[in-house]
């Protein structure tokens, strides 16, 4: 058990916890920072509700959201960490191992701050909806991002996360990786998404997804607006030229992301990860 405030030591265990494939043919990098998303992306600046803080998707209310889907593997494998530094909030602890994957997988370091405060109830979870749609376009990713307070710029930066892990049938309906180096942090998503012929392919579900010439790599629907809308191409080009300014630009939105919802005094400490 660590000291109080040593977050080093919880930053090590995650480090152990990450190339576990027993759960995750990825190993568990993506799905942290998928946790840490989600956790983060509930935030709504009008209402102030939803965010990091509070660790609300602990409630059934917030993990039954379908988004959330596959979430519970996640919060399962690091209760061994939060086991062993009882001390660190969920909320921060979530984060943390979100900001650490990254790293991790060769991405950029992400500032971070603890001081994320547990809900006792349910009484701050926020509605459910709050997350994108998958199945949607370009106006309902501006209309969610917007209402997390991020530009265009931000939102094309943050959805780069893409690079990372998979789709799995069983959790959002659609099936298989955005690039061919799921456990590395890089620009692959934006190349990508320029380079490739894309296709229709429908589902045995029903849904409908995008593929490749060779059907090795899919895209969303809403990946696909990327893509098609030209205020968000020409930023997907930029950043498929130059990894360093996407790596830049993602970690100050990401570092962003996890800050919503999160009350500061102004001597919290930034810890970077």
């Amino acid at each position: 058990m660590s000291t109080s405030g040593d977050y080093d030591a919880v930053r090590e265990d995650i480090k152990q916890l990450i190339p576990n494939k027993d759960l995750s043919k990825d190993g568990l990098g993506p799905i942290f920072v998928r946790l840490a998303w989600h956790a983060s992306g509930t935030y709504d600046k009008n209402t102030k509700t939803g965010g990091s803080n509070g660790a609300t998707m602990r409630f059934s209310l917030e993990s039954s959201d379908a988004a959330n889907n596959g979430l519970n593997i996640a919060r399962d494998c690091l209760e061994p960490v939060k086991e062993n530094h009882p001390w660190i909030s969920y909320a921060d602890l979530w984060t943390l191992a979100g900001v650490v994957a990254i790293k991790e997988l060769g991405g950029p370091t992400v500032p971070w701050k603890s001081g994320r405060v547990d809900a006792t109830d349910e009484s701050l979870v926020p509605p459910n909806g709050r997350l994108p749609n998958a199945e949607e376009g370009e106006q309902h990713v501006r209309d969610v991002f917007y209402r997390m307070g991020f530009n265009d710029r931000e939102i094309v930066a943050l959805i780069g996360a893409h690079c990372l892990g998979r789709c799995h049938k069983d959790r959002s309906g659609y099936e298989g990786a955005w690039t061919l180096t799921p456990t590395k942090f890089n620009n692959q998503f934006y190349v990508q998404l320029l380079k490739k012929n894309w296709s229709t392919k429908e589902l045995d579900n029903g849904l409908k997804q995008f593929k490749d010439e060779n059907d090795r790599i899919m895209m969303l629907p809403a990946d696909m607006a990327f893509r098609t809308d030209p205020e968000f191409r020409k930023i997907v080009e930029e950043y498929a030229n130059d990894k360093e300014t996407f790596f830049n630009d993602f970690a100050a939105a990401f570092g962003k992301l996890l800050e919503l919802g999160v009350p500061r005094s102004s001597d919290t400490e930034t810890v970077a990860c």
